[in-house]
């Protein structure tokens, strides 16, 4: 089930970031007291008391703005909108009640969507209540004092978020339907490969970078099987300032992430790969999601030879270094080549991200692991790992008994992946490690 969406809206300079920063518990967002700084929406996941959901911090709305970048940051805080299932829309307690804070609500209310109203920078209660109480005006209910730079009323604000989250529809136990997320950044081909794998042209394919704005569920049926494909709009680079609405599009990206069980990284052949397609690929990595790259256009490699295919598979794991089990196939959803094979993919992968294996022989390959390459120490003590066992699948996810959690190191952990690898395969899907300290063992 995906995470719910929690978008962060209202006008420049009243705290969206500090308290995006707040709630996520880092500055992931940059801070600066000059309306129009967050230039880009910024997503976090976020874990509070027994709740997750996905935060979105916008730029400011200004309503009525003819500045270029005013303008894209109010088409960026639209999408936002749209996306989430519950709006906080934060005010200033200093400025006082203003008109872009009613054009802002008039939005607000046009989506339909539920609608939190915090008042930001009341550092003292008592005194500045006052000010908060002009901004029942607005007639989006109570609104709640905070302050996003002390951290005060947080808690409050997140009670009356949850409040108002939506019912998550029911589990469909009965549909078991691989869920694909087609993903990549505009233009490589995303929407022409879904419609290759239809035999019908049910997506709009132009050559316009970002034709495809919303994620399109399409199921495919192939040799007696069922897949639901996702069609994600195009990611875009942050940095690249254009009035193209589809660059705001990362955060339904994550949702359709959310959503899959294996993405589909299209990749295009003639750009080769980029800084901006591993972004991509770190969004369903991340999640533990099933991945397969397709290097879509490769018709249009011209000077091929029988080492062409070895030498782009290797940049590719260069660059993606952080997900050396995803799967490569070489396409052209123009022409149809190895398209199919694709399913033969999802299979595979989907197999591998359900796999069980006995905890009899997992402690086996861990003790031939551990017999070939001994733990690491420090300051005399040598981590022990007493046995492990398999707690949940998708992706698989395994816990280990240590003696000391603190003695242990990523590159052993991965090490300890290898030799599982090796041994069971798990193609295409990421695999989760667990350290917990066996009570009593030293």
């Amino acid at each position: 089930m995906s995470k719910p969406i929690v978008a962060i809206v209202g006008r420049p300079n009243v705290g969206k970031s500090t308290l995006f920063n707040s709630m996520a518990g880092s500055k992931i967002s940059i801070v600066e007291d000059t309306p129009g700084v967050t230039r880009d929406r910024i997503y976090a996941d976020v874990e509070w008391l027994d709740h997750s959901f996905t935060l979105i911090d916008t730029g400011g709305i200004e309503p009525e703005s003819s500045d270029v970048i005013l303008k894209q940051m109010r088409e960026q805080a639209e999408i936002a909108i749209e996306t989430a299932d519950v709006i906080i829309f934060l005010t200033d307690a200093r400025d006082g009640l203003v008109d872009a804070d009613l054009k802002v609500t008039d939005m607000l209310r046009r989506s339909r969507k539920p609608v939190v109203l915090a008042v930001n920078k009341v550092e003292n209660f008592e005194k500045q209540m006052a000010d908060v109480y002009e901004f029942y005006n607005l007639g989006l209910g109570d609104p709640i004092p905070i302050s996003a730079s002390a951290k005060l009323g947080i808690g409050d604000l997140l009670d009356a978020v949850f409040e108002k989250m939506p019912e998550q529809p029911p589990v469909q136990e009965e549909d078991d339907r691989p869920r694909i997320a087609v993903i990549g950044k505009p233009n490589v081909g995303k929407s022409s490969l879904i419609n290759r794998l239809l035999g019908e042209n049910r997506l709009i394919v132009s050559d316009i970078a970002g034709t495809t704005r919303d994620a399109v569920d399409t199921p495919v049926t192939y040799n007696g099987s069922e897949y639901v494909f996702i069609d994600t709009a195009g990611l875009r680079r942050k940095n690249k300032i254009t009035g193209d609405i589809e660059r705001y599009s990362i955060i339904r990206a994550v949702s359709a992430v959310e959503r899959a069980d294996i993405c589909i990284l299209v990749i295009d052949a003639t750009q080769g790969i980029t800084e901006q397609d591993a972004k991509i690929g770190g969004i369903a990595h991340e999640r533990g999601k099933g991945i397969i790259i397709a290097v879509n256009k490769w018709d249009a490699i011209a000077d091929k030879d029988g080492h062409s295919v070895y030498e782009y598979a290797d940049r590719i794991r260069s660059t993606l270094s952080f997900m050396p089990y995803a799967e490569i196939v070489f396409i052209s959803a123009k022409t149809g080549q190895r398209t199919q094979k694709l399913f033969e993919m999802i299979d595979i992968v989907r197999e591998n991200q359900t796999m069980r294996v006995p905890t009899g022989a997992l402690n086996q390959v861990l003790a031939d692991a551990l017999a070939m390459k001994q733990p690491p120490s420090d300051k005399g003590r040598r981590l022990r790992i007493f046995y492990m066992t398999q707690v949940s699948i998708e992706p698989p996810t395994f816990v280990m008994f240590v003696n000391d959690k603190s003695l242990t190191h990523f590159s052993y952990t991965r090490y300890i992946e290898n030799r599982l690898r090796e041994a069971f395969g798990f193609r295409g899907t990421a695999i989760h490690f667990i350290n917990r300290e066996k009570s009593g063992e030293q």
